[in-house]
């Protein structure tokens, strides 16, 4: 038998059929892996955790944007008891008020953490009481600003890199979590075609016991071999056909846990399109460990989490120093008071003139706050978040270690995976050389019936070999392509 007969095929097709109502997928690896990305609970909780962050992210950068806010209040009516005090005593009398009320409001956020604003409002009161109407204009212009976004925290700007550093985190996670997925079902793709090629190996090698056996019977019935070697033939026939009923069986179950991995009623039947054509890839291991270090979640996410403690650190910093807020504002105002039903367009032309005729109001404020004495509080949570910086500082460096680590060991694995693959390439041509010599031999009646059996295992064997190791560099490539971020077949990226 020639190898390429046996591994050589450009399309091989497992079918099960399980009932004529049942569908049957043809699938090849890129079909399966598509199949279980779109499929996968874990893959669309992850795209939905990817979105939340990039809204968060959308959000944390539109805040640097003007923001227009219009406010209506209609009405607000009160009825209540007021009381009065002065040197004559105390009283009380009854007040009956509805207010109607609008403001505009357009503010813009400062880099800095502060915030200019312009503001204009349209005010009324209707005293029921005292029987009067007043109105009210209203524009100012003002500006805040806090003091410690200069010299420690900006809250603003650490918001958007909160956000910058969680989307990050999710984009990683859904990176890696497809590489997983695709290894995972790369390995499960690999394990059916592992037990469909030994289902054929088991079946050509019950093809070949049951022609020695027919050799066997006709050389005993010749008197050529004693009976205990054809008895010994027909022993070996049995655990052939036995060896093909367990691989048959195999196949079915490894099928099935197939089917489920990739979301497929166990009623319908899988087609596989594969080939077990390989390509030499080599691989530069320093490249792949710098790969690695520079793109491996643990390692992002180690980084991420000490910038995540540097702005905690800043954060807790704040609570313990002095703070302060600059506030300036400039507005014109302007009232008008008339009796309880005016003519609302007179009364809110007088206060528009009165609003032209009065000097504007200004004001400017500086407010500090100075800690005095906490007892060591801020303090004590100030080192509490330094020592969350300098663990998440240990865990990157150990992570570091840990990806080297992992990437040479898969390096090494590919390798030596290759280079049994290309070994066994040749002892498959030699046994198969050697066991058709053996059929011969033991035709002549120069070697017995153990001897060929020999030469068979020897034969099945080394099949089997053969395609442990084929697999073994397939997942092998996967495996690397799933810890560097990079594809070495195609010489690519995959971010």
């Amino acid at each position: 038998m020639e190898l390429k007969k046996l591994f050589k095929k450009i399309s091989i097709f497992i079918i099960i059929p399980i009932s004529l109502m049942a569908r049957v997928h043809v699938l090849d690896l890129d079909k399966s892996l598509d199949r279980a990305m779109d499929q996968s609970y874990r893959m669309r909780t992850l795209r939905e955790d990817l979105k939340q962050a990039e809204f968060q992210l959308k959000a944390a950068t539109h805040m640097f944007r003007t923001n227009v806010d219009l406010n209506f209040t209609v009405p607000n009516y009160t009825e209540t008891i007021q009381q009065f005090q002065d040197s004559l005593g105390t009283y009380y009398t009854h007040l009956k008020q509805s207010i109607y009320e609008s403001k505009l409001r357009i503010s813009q956020p400062l880099p800095t953490d502060g915030n200019v604003y312009i503001e204009s409002g349209v005010y009324t009161l209707q005293d029921f009481h005292r029987g009067r109407t007043d109105a009210k204009l209203s524009t100012s212009i003002g500006f805040t600003q806090p003091l410690e976004a200069f010299f420690t925290y900006n809250s603003l700007k650490a918001s958007l890199k909160e956000a910058r550093l969680n989307y990050q985190r999710q984009q990683k996670q859904l990176d890696r979590a497809q590489l997983d997925m695709e290894y995972r079902i790369t390995s499960a793709f690999f394990q059916l075609v592992k037990s469909r090629e030994r289902k054929k190996i088991s079946h050509q090698a019950l093809a070949n016991q049951q022609e020695a056996y027919d050799l066997a019977v006709n050389k005993y019935k010749a008197g050529v071999i004693p009976e205990v070697q054809a008895l010994q033939m027909e022993v070996d026939l049995g655990q052939s056909q036995n060896t093909f009923e367990t691989n048959r069986a195999n196949e079915r179950q490894v099928a099935n846990d197939f089917k489920q991995l990739l979301d497929i009623s166990l009623s319908d039947s899988v087609a596989l399109t594969y080939n077990l054509e390989y390509e030499t890839v080599f691989v530069n291991k320093e490249k792949a460990v710098n790969l690695g270090l520079r793109h491996r979640l643990e390692i992002q996410e180690q980084k991420i989490n000490k910038q995540l403690a540097k702005l905690d650190i800043k954060r807790r910093k704040v609570d313990g120093q002095i703070t302060g807020r600059i506030s300036a504002y400039y507005d014109f105002q302007g009232v008008e008071t008339d009796v309880l039903h005016p003519v609302y367009s007179n009364l809110f032309e007088g206060a528009y003139r009165n609003l032209s005729d009065r000097p504007g109001n200004r004001g400017v404020s500086l407010t500090l706050s100075i800690p005095v004495w906490d007892w060591g509080v801020n303090e004590a949570r100030v080192e509490a978040a330094r020592s969350r910086l300098r663990q998440s500082e240990y865990a990157l460096q150990n992570e570091k270690v840990n990806v080297k680590k992992d990437i040479i060991a898969t390096v090494d694995e590919l390798k030596t995976s290759l280079n049994n693959l290309k070994l066994l390439e040749k002892n498959v041509k030699v046994a198969e050389k050697s066991y058709n010599i053996s059929k011969k031999r033991f035709a002549n009646g120069d070697i017995s019936s153990q001897e060929l059996a020999l030469e068979r295992d020897r034969l099945n064997n080394t099949y089997i070999s053969h395609l442990d190791a084929f697999i073994s560099y397939k997942l092998a490539l996967a495996d690397l392509k799933r810890k560097t971020f990079y594809d070495f077949k195609n010489d690519q990226s995959i971010l």
